[in-house]
């Protein structure tokens, strides 16, 4: 677009900007196949530009979302317009001597992907993210855009964040491109319950049929979860707010909205405590972030780029200290206890010392990169990579319990929050790395130059030890029986034991054997996922065994020097014998007596 029609664009804005409005309907919903109808009344330029998103906000990937539009045509009255496709998601429409008539492009969207960030369409529902099916009008973003939607059957309803048009049918406002896209729509007999916490409005919405999930519960624990978040921000920034539940076969995801969540979770995943409490933390997770991200947002994300990557080094805070958060919120509302907490910390630590990434790559890189990396994964991944979310959820662990200890349990991470919420989120200005680092600086009271270039910028080693010893804790290895070392992981595939993994600098990447090799035996006894660890503990580090493998439908037979042992699992425990200064901290932290836990 050139800079003379940016500023036509400039010109239509107020009272003679054009009126526009999306109609989405799916006649045939098994078909998977949206139909909308973008009506453009008032336009007076001679080209209309039309562009669909290739991302959307709070999943940072480019997902092409034009890939899933067909059918695309453009008319005006009776009359059909000429129009042209001049990039993979830009399309322009020629709308001269039109005489203000109203301008009418219709598309089709394929919705066979059900997630958070996707859309999703058959003969139970219908399910769609703005950014997934809108086309937008560069230079009219900032205009507001009635949606209607036509209901295949009589008893579907719809149900949104976004505000219903009074005295009009299944029509809503929107007052700019950025809440369109920020409002996900559900339409079908999804089960609705209304809740109230702390004045504001609440609802449930749930879409998938059998399943073993008991809602009053989820709300009674979800309600515990917006109290404790929102003491931490000081009240709630809406008047209403809707959780989007998807039960599904086996998703585990959700999206953050200003005023909504979408979340996907398996259908019988909520009887289990240990399922239900992941789940619980979903709810944390995702409720926490219309704080953090949604209003708290990196200086990148201030103004969405729908059309290109948004590159920021800080994603480590927004979804990284979300994360930590997520563990701890339950534990504050009382969903789990501190032994629960604990032992989920201990699971989240492993997972951090088992990816050799976090030597590779700093997690501020990882956040600038996660446009290429985190959500593409291959084979030699966690070699090369870490992500911000767990080593985010780490650090953030490590700046919470130095700001306690230094300030004796009257300050904590929450002061963090609260001051970039008053300082950025309030006002939606965007915040630098600079900006983000000086404020964590001023709650702690402790220069971090040092700390930032270790753990964020750089890549040394976590110290946990050191932070969570005044606290009476420790990391510790929980493995029964040391197993020597080869250095693969191994999953069973229709009857095939697949490599998956090979570890940079390991006895089994010595000897060369690499992802996809079929794993068939070792010193000539058949091997399994399930059986190799049980296996290889009748060895010692140092011996020397014979591994063979199928290797591009080649047998091979590999000569490998086992190393010793290594951790394949951390807990975190209180330490043998605490001070009382330890009890008292642990006390403060976590709520509950140290030596009760200790038991």
């Amino acid at each position: 677009m050139t800079q003379a029609t940016l500023t036509q664009f400039s010109q239509l804005q107020g009272e003679n900007a054009p009126i526009i409005t999306y109609r989405v309907a799916m006649p045939q919903p098994e078909s998977h196949l949206f139909e909308v109808v973008l009506s453009v009344q008032g336009y007076a330029l001679p080209i209309l530009d039309l562009k669909m998103p290739v991302w959307t906000p709070g999943s940072y990937l480019v997902r092409e979302y034009a890939k899933h539009v067909q059918d695309f045509s453009a008319k005006s009255g009776e009359n059909k317009l000429v129009w042209r496709k001049i990039a993979k998601n830009h399309w322009q429409v020629e709308t001269s001597n039109l005489d203000n008539q109203t301008i009418e492009i219709r598309y089709r969207v394929f919705a066979g992907e059900l997630s958070v960030r996707t859309n999703h369409l058959d003969a139970t529902h219908g399910y769609f993210n703005g950014a997934a099916i809108f086309l937008r009008i560069p230079g009219l973003e900032a205009q507001p855009m009635e949606i209607e939607v036509a209901m295949p059957q009589a008893d579907w309803q719809v149900t949104t964040p976004l505000p219903a048009v009074a005295g009009q049918i299944n029509t809503f406002i929107a007052a700019d491109f950025d809440t369109l896209v920020d409002s996900p729509f559900e339409i079908g007999t999804q089960q609705v319950y209304e809740f109230e916490v702390l004045g504001k409005a609440h609802e449930l919405a749930i879409w998938g049929g059998k399943s073993n999930i008991a809602p009053e519960k989820v709300i009674a624990d979800t309600q515990k979860i917006i109290e404790v978040e929102a003491k931490i921000f000081g009240g709630l920034p809406y008047e209403r707010y809707l959780f989007l539940l998807h039960l599904s076969a086996q998703g585990n995801g959700g999206l953050e909205h200003k005023y909504a969540c979408s979340l996907n979770y398996p259908r019988f995943g909520f009887r289990a405590p240990d399922k239900y409490n992941r789940f619980m933390q979903l709810v944390a997770h995702e409720f926490f972030h219309l704080w953090n991200v949604k209003r708290i947002r990196p200086k990148a994300l201030e103004v969405f780029d729908y059309d290109r990557e948004n590159y920021t080094p800080s994603l480590w805070f927004s979804e990284g200290t979300t994360s930590y958060y997520d563990l701890t919120i339950p534990l504050r509302a009382g969903i789990y206890d501190v032994k629960t907490f604990l032992q989920n910390l201990g699971k989240e630590i492993t997972r951090y010392e088992l990816t050799p990434g976090r030597w590779v790559q700093p997690v501020s890189e990882s956040s600038l990169d996660a446009w290429i990396k985190l959500y593409r994964p291959e084979a030699n991944s966690n070699n090369t990579q870490i992500s911000y979310y767990l080593k985010g959820e780490m650090v953030s662990l490590l700046l919470d319990l130095l700001i306690r200890e230094r300030h004796d349990n009257q300050k904590s991470l929450d002061q963090v929050m609260l001051k970039m919420w008053q300082q950025f989120g309030l006002e939606e200005i965007g915040f630098t790395p600079q900006q983000l680092q000086e404020v964590i600086t001023s709650v702690a009271g402790i220069d971090l130059t040092d700390f930032f270039a270790k753990y964020i910028d750089g890549t040394e080693e976590l110290p946990f030890n050191q932070y969570l010893e005044p606290f009476g804790l420790q990391i510790a290895s929980d493995d029964k029986e040391p197993v020597p070392y080869l250095g693969i992981k191994v999953n069973s595939e229709n009857g095939r034991e697949v490599v998956k993994f090979v570890e940079t600098g390991t006895p089994a990447y010595i000897a060369g054997i690499d992802p996809g090799d079929e794993l068939l035996a070792i010193d000539g006894i058949r091997i399994t996922a399930s059986t190799m660890s049980e296996f290889l503990q009748n060895y010692q580090g140092g011996d020397r065994i014979e591994v063979t493998v199928f290797h591009q439908e080649q047998l091979r037979q590999y000569q490998v020097t086992l190393a010793q042992p290594r951790p394949s699992s951390y807990q975190v425990k209180p330490v043998s014998n605490p001070t009382e200064k330890q009890q008292q901290n642990f006390t403060s932290y976590l709520g509950e007596d140290l030596l009760k836990v200790k038991d």
